[in-house]
């Protein structure tokens, strides 16, 4: 994993101060995050297809089965395919990225996250749209900058809240299988279980979100001696 964000990341350094004089901090990195995927993800991607390929063969519309094979094909060409490296800038007026120039006054917030080891920066527009753009940063260095740069601006959010939507997208990413090929399987195998640690209590706390029941006052116990 490290020889791959090196190898994404050969260029993406902070860049000098541009000719142009409207450019106030501009930098290199990948289009998005990228992770070399395994054959396990694929196997995975691939049955899921099937699967719901024969549910709807057998109970609901068969040209729905269409679009779910699109989507297949779009899973394997993001996954096997490396992103091109493009150049972000924040200028006076707003930020450019990919082509796209997002000016002030349309940007509401930004918050940072990880994705695959990489560091996302997500810029957030104002309501009705809500759009969302992400941007890869290379390093801490970098990222430091960028929040004095767009803190002047736009509101930064250290713990941004999550729709509806983000959490779901977070839970199914947890059911998605590991990268790593098994190797060598030990013929005595130990498991260790530990309360509130790994996976499972992120999905613990991502499906207790979406289900939250009130608390229900506790009465105090009746006494049991006999009324006089």
């Amino acid at each position: 994993m490290d020889d791959q964000k090196e190898t994404l990341f050969q260029k993406a350094t902070p860049l000098p101060a541009s000719l142009n004089p409207q450019v106030v901090y501009s930098w290199k990195a990948p289009l998005r995050a990228y992770k070399k995927r395994s054959k396990n993800v694929l196997r995975f991607y691939l049955a899921v297809a099937l699967l719901l390929t024969a549910i709807i063969f057998f109970l609901g519309d068969r040209i729905l089965i269409i679009p779910i094979w699109s989507i297949l094909f779009l899973f394997y060409v993001l996954t096997v395919t490396p992103p091109p490296e493009i150049e972000n800038r924040i200028t006076k007026f707003g930020i450019e990225t990919a082509g796209i120039t997002m000016r002030w006054e349309a940007l509401s917030h930004f918050y940072f996250s990880q994705r695959f080891g990489f560091i996302i920066l997500t810029v957030v527009t104002h309501p009705p749209y809500n759009m969302h753009a992400y941007l890869v940063v290379p390093d801490t260095i970098v990222k430091k900058d960028i929040v004095r740069i767009l803190a002047e601006h736009i509101v930064f959010q250290e713990r941004p809240q999550l729709a509806f939507t983000d959490k779901m997208i977070k839970l199914l990413s947890y059911l998605i299988p590991d990268d790593e090929e098994e190797e060598d399987v030990p013929a005595t195998i130990k498991i260790e279980q530990k309360e509130g640690s790994g996976k499972l209590k992120d999905i613990k706390d991502t499906l207790a979100s979406f289900f939250q029941k009130p608390e229900k006052t506790s009465l105090s116990p009746q006494s049991s001696e006999p009324i006089v």
